[in-house]
C-alpha cells in the first residue's frame, strides 16, 4: 500500500488522496450563487430604507441597515444589522443580529430578534430581502405578545412615551 494512500475501512478499497472529491464543494458553490444573486436581487429591488451587502470578501457576513418606517416611533431612525449565513443557507435561515441599540418589544439588549421567519417558520423561499423588510414591519409592528424586552412591550401602548424612549436611546447611542 503506498504511502499517500486512503483505504475505505466499509469497502477495503483504496483511494488516492487527488480523487476525492472535497466535502460541500457543491453546496458552497450553490450558496454563493445564491447569495450573489439575491444581492443582486436586493440591489435591483428599489425598496426603500432597507440595503445590505457582504462584508468584504467573505459572502457569508453581511452588514444591513434598516430605516424606521414613516409613521411609526422609529421614523427617522436607522439601524445596522449583521447577517452570518450559514453553510447550508437557504436550507436554514442566518443568524440576524441589531448592531445598534434598539429599544423594542421583540429585541433584546445584545441585538437579538425574536421574529418567527428566523426561527421556526424559515422558508428556503425567503430571502435576504424577505427578511430585512420583515424586521422593518416587525420595528411598527411588534408582537407584544412574545417580548425579548418585557419593558418595552408594556410601555408599547403608550405612543408617545415610547417614541420619547426610543428616541433617547437612538441619540444616547449615536451621537
Amino acid at each position: 500500500m503506498a504511502a499517500n494512500t486512503i483505504v475505505n475501512v466499509h469497502t477495503h478499497t483504496e483511494t488516492s488522496p487527488s480523487k476525492i472529491p472535497p466535502t460541500n464543494t457543491i453546496d458552497s458553490h450553490s450558496v454563493l450563487r445564491r447569495l450573489q444573486s439575491e444581492l443582486m436581487a436586493l440591489m435591483m429591488s428599489g425598496d426603500c430604507g432597507i440595503s445590505a451587502f457582504p462584508e468584504e470578501d467573505n459572502i457569508l457576513l453581511w452588514k444591513g441597515t434598516i430605516q424606521g418606517s414613516k409613521d411609526t416611533v422609529f421614523e427617522g431612525t436607522e439601524y445596522k444589522l449583521s447577517l452570518s449565513f450559514p453553510n447550508d443557507y437557504p436550507f436554514k435561515p442566518p443568524k440576524v443580529k441589531f448592531l445598534t441599540t434598539c429599544f423594542h418589544p421583540n429585541l433584546d439588549l445584545h441585538g437579538a430578534i425574536c421574529l418567527d421567519i428566523l426561527q421556526d417558520k424559515w422558508s428556503s423561499a425567503y430571502d435576504v430581502r424577505t427578511i430585512l423588510l420583515s424586521i422593518q414591519s416587525l420595528l411598527g409592528e411588534p408582537n407584544i405578545s412574545s417580548p425579548l424586552n418585557q419593558e418595552a412591550a408594556e410601555l408599547w401602548s403608550n405612543q408617545e412615551e415610547y417614541r420619547k424612549k426610543v428616541q433617547k436611546l437612538y441619540k444616547s447611542t449615536n451621537a
